[in-house]
């Protein structure tokens, strides 16, 4: 068992490449969002 697999994600295969790169897009995709939010909110150009 990797250390991968004993935090929060219990499941077999949470250390898979395919879970990590999906996660990856998903958090990275969530923070990006923020930050585009956060400018349009602090610099409305229109």
């Amino acid at each position: 068992m990797s250390d991968l697999n004993r935090g929060i994600m219990k499941f077999k295969g949470a250390d898979s490449p395919i879970a990590i790169i999906i996660s990856a897009i998903v958090i990275g995709g969530g923070i990006g969002f923020l930050i585009w939010w956060a400018l349009q909110s602090a610099y409305n150009f229109s």
